[in-house]
């Protein structure tokens, strides 16, 4: 037989002297997760703030003012802006402009405006949106001056030739697909404002120092540069 001592038959198992001691604090593992929880918020709300304080790409502010279906709008130019309007009403539709930028020249194509800004941007709206941006290149002593005359030339079949000095680049309106590019011969320079359509074909100045004549006239179309026996690209997007 096994005899207990008085004061541990008599001890109170719940007394305070016998309770087992309790966590005071929350465990380590619950406490990191709401840390990370809040600096994840925290990180999101500034992404947010920062998106919403972001620049718009190229400068671009475009306002429609009102959408009329059926019906297409005209085109101008007043100061820094290109403006559709309805030439019935005077109303404005809608309103495009580039920040710190001036519009040289817009040209109205398939219910779409494009535009040649001074910066030597061209750019592709359907007043609802800019589709597209393309850069000229070595345009920065030329195009001020210039003033953009005869610049962009619409070839049909959805081809824009942008007619610079020393080279001529067609675009595809659709997208802003490069589709090819035709460099001046050397020493000789294009003339934008002496090319006139003839029919389907664009026949461009290329006044050289010291050359025939025949080689100071170009014909081109959606194609590229008009020769005997050519076998050009087309200028389909893929999948059409």
């Amino acid at each position: 037989m096994v005899v207990l001592p008085a004061e541990a038959i008599l001890a109170d198992p719940l007394s305070p002297d016998t309770k087992p001691a309790l966590p005071s604090t929350p465990p380590r593992a619950p406490r990191r997760l709401l840390t990370a929880m809040a600096a994840l918020l925290l990180t999101a709300a500034l992404l947010a703030a920062v998106h919403q304080a972001r620049p718009a790409p190229y400068g671009d502010r475009l306002t429609v003012h009102a959408r009329v279906q059926h019906l297409t709008p005209h085109l101008r130019i007043q100061r820094a802006a290109v403006e559709a309007y309805d030439r019935a009403t005077g109303g404005v539709r809608w309103r495009y402009t580039r920040e710190g930028r001036r519009p040289l020249t817009v040209l109205h194509a398939r219910g779409e405006a494009i535009t040649l800004w001074n910066d030597g941007l061209v750019t592709d709206t359907d007043g609802t949106s800019v589709r597209w941006h393309r850069a000229l290149p070595a345009v920065a002593d030329w195009l001020p001056a210039h003033g953009g005359t005869g610049v962009l030339r619409p070839l049909g079949r959805g081809i824009l030739a942008v007619v610079t000095p020393r080279r001529i680049a067609a675009y595809r309106t659709a997208d802003g697909d490069l589709r090819w590019v035709l460099p001046a011969r050397k020493g000789c320079l294009f003339r934008p404002e002496r090319a006139l359509h003839r029919g389907r074909a664009l026949l461009v100045a290329q006044p050289c120092r010291r050359a025939a004549w025949t080689t100071q006239l170009v014909a081109i179309d959606d194609l590229g540069r008009i020769t005997p026996h050519r076998t050009p690209l087309g200028n389909e997007i893929p999948g059409h």
